[in-house]
């Protein structure tokens, strides 16, 4: 039986995977416009980016799964730590870079085209406004390396 923050540790992901493979083309109200971003650029590259983006962290969930009720080998927690740094530092590139510290008009330009009808609860600055929806991501990129700096031995064992 695996522990309880082991379970929250797989959820959080399976949120992750889930945001990454489906945000872009499954509507979602005003927490996102599939239409906005499907317009902005080609289903082709979409596709792609859709499957690159999603396999790491589909690849960390199985075999965080895999491990259920196990030890969790040094390698799996290692390669989580990479890939959710990797997306920590990625979402502070895309987002809050450009938002708190200084702009960056072609950056604001898109993000407006594609999520500009979204539902946004912070205000803009430098043409940036973060989504609701991809705020809930940061949060839990934020909440998953918590858990991985706060792990005990319920990553041991």
């Amino acid at each position: 039986m695996p522990s309880t923050p082991h379970v929250v540790l797989i959820v959080l992901q399976a949120y992750v995977v889930a945001f990454i493979a489906l945000h872009d083309w499954v509507p979602l109200g005003r927490l996102n416009d599939v239409a906005a971003v499907q317009a902005a650029d080609p289903a082709a590259k979409l596709i792609a980016v859709t499957a690159l983006s999603t396999a790491p962290f589909a690849f960390g969930l199985w075999w965080s799964i895999v491990y259920a009720g196990a030890r969790i080998p040094g390698w799996l927690t290692w390669y989580l730590w990479i890939c959710y740094g990797v997306a920590a530092y990625g979402l502070w590139r895309a987002w809050w870079g450009p938002y708190l510290p200084g702009g960056d008009p072609a950056r604001a330009a898109r993000y407006e085209a594609m999520f500009g009808r979204t539902y946004a609860f912070l205000p803009s600055r430098h043409g940036i406004r973060p989504n609701a929806l991809h705020i809930s991501l940061h949060v839990t990129v934020i909440a998953i390396l918590v858990a991985l700096a706060s792990q005990s031995s319920w990553m041991r064992g």
